[in-house]
């Protein structure tokens, strides 16, 4: 049985789709499950939509208007205009149409995930009726419905048993008839509310699913060769890894590489399930296998870029050294607000957090900070990690720009920039 994971870029119009059935024709005679994200660009599209209804703003419905338009001229170069899955997208379509009509609710999170979770249920309604067309006979499947989570709305805690017990209950007797698509990102909570995972959490999703039916393997499939040592959109002379250890994995995700999504190695290495990351234009080519095993040396380092940080130091208002208790309290604070930190530094006067930006959470952990403590920040910086680096790498990556913060250990090197 295997898991496959397509990304937005995979499906960001009718070409991709027709793609994507392409590679699963090859797969035909296997069990599949299939999680797809949102087409293209539609989460950035349905986040913008989001802050303009939280802040009554006069740009709603034209946000709105231009992401149905996009999907709507999908649809009318797969399908003759007689066909029902016009009906289910607009179906679909009709809760965000529910929502806007009312005043915002308080919880901004609780808004975001009702709202963006809907590039998901408009991307599987379409592939799903695209893969039927074309003689691949597939079922759409509410994933809302199987993956069960708590109300952290925009970072939902998997309750893995509920999850686990009712996916292996209904999914195998529905995959020996079907290829299963479904949605990647999102769950749901007991109240029938939907969460998402994580921005990018798609390849989470298919870790979950794999997981709990014990697939062969999970594919993700992506615009890029494989797993490179940095992002081609900001180096031009990357190197491709052809395999790499869990341990490596987890690693360059937790410090912030985008190419696949933090908590999705975990369940996978528990369950000694490899993950390939493969290439949708070039379905035969060998990728990246991501299992217990990899590499030993590194011809070049692994770079990671991380924009739009925030650098905080906290002191004590007494101006006292800072103790362990010290450290207790902040932590808790962060833990509160589910700011996750990037890299830390401690002084005998302060603590130095560097993490990423993020709006109405930062303005309510500073608030929150300032009862206890004094506090100054940077904005608008960039973290660089290197993993197995080189002096000099470090070095001419940073060049003549400003550094905030700098450390470093055997392994890996971290540097927040102006």
């Amino acid at each position: 049985m295997l898991v496959f994971k397509f990304g937005g870029a995979s499906v960001k119009d009718a070409a991709g789709i027709i793609n994507l059935s392409k590679v699963v024709e090859k797969y035909k005679h296997e069990k599949l499950l299939i999680v797809v994200s949102a087409m293209g660009k539609t989460t950035n599209a349905l986040e913008r939509l989001t802050k303009a209804y939280v802040n009554q703003s006069d740009g709603i419905q034209l946000i709105y208007n231009e992401i149905k338009e996009y999907h709507y001229a999908i649809l009318s170069e797969l399908f003759d205009h007689s066909h029902p899955v016009f009906d289910d997208v607009e179906n679909t379509f009709v809760e965000i149409d529910w929502m806007i009509e009312d005043e915002p609710h308080d919880d901004y999170d609780f808004i975001y995930d009702q709202i963006v979770s809907i590039g998901e249920l408009v991307s599987t309604r379409i592939i799903n009726a695209y893969l039927n067309q074309v003689g691949l006979t597939s079922k759409w499947l509410d994933v809302r419905g199987y993956i069960h989570t708590d109300n952290t709305y925009r970072e939902g805690i998997v309750e893995w048993q509920k999850t686990c017990t009712h996916i292996e209950q209904e999914l195998p007797a529905l995959l020996e008839k079907n290829i299963i698509v479904t949605q990647g990102f999102l769950g749901g909570t007991s109240e029938n509310f939907t969460t998402t995972l994580g921005r990018e959490g798609s390849d989470y999703t298919a870790a979950i699913f794999a997981s709990c039916l014990k697939a062969e393997s999970v594919t993700t499939w992506k615009d890029v060769p494989g797993i490179l040592n940095a992002d081609p959109k900001l180096f031009t002379d990357t190197v491709k890894f052809d395999r790499l250890s869990y341990t490596e994995a987890i690693e360059m995700t937790y410090y912030g590489a985008a190419v696949i999504h933090p908590k999705t190695i975990k369940p996978l290495q528990n369950a000694h399930i490899p993950l390939l990351v493969k290439p949708f234009n070039d379905p035969d080519a060998a990728g990246t296998i991501i299992s217990e095993t990899g590499l030993h040396q590194y011809e070049k380092p692994v770079i990671i870029v991380k924009q739009n940080q925030v650098l905080v130091s906290v002191s004590a208002k007494d101006y006292s050294f800072i103790t362990e208790d010290h450290l207790s309290a902040v932590f808790t604070l962060f833990a509160k607000y589910h700011v996750k930190i990037n890299v830390m530094q401690v002084s005998a006067l302060s603590i130095s957090v560097c993490f990423d930006y993020r709006e109405g959470k930062f303005e309510k952990l500073l608030q929150a900070l300032s009862q206890d403590f004094n506090h100054k920040y940077n904005s608008e910086l960039t973290l660089i990690t290197l993993r197995h680096y080189k002096a000099d790498e470090l070095r001419n990556l940073t060049g003549d720009r400003k550094v905030l913060l700098e450390q470093t250990s055997r392994n890996t090197a971290q540097v927040v920039l102006k």
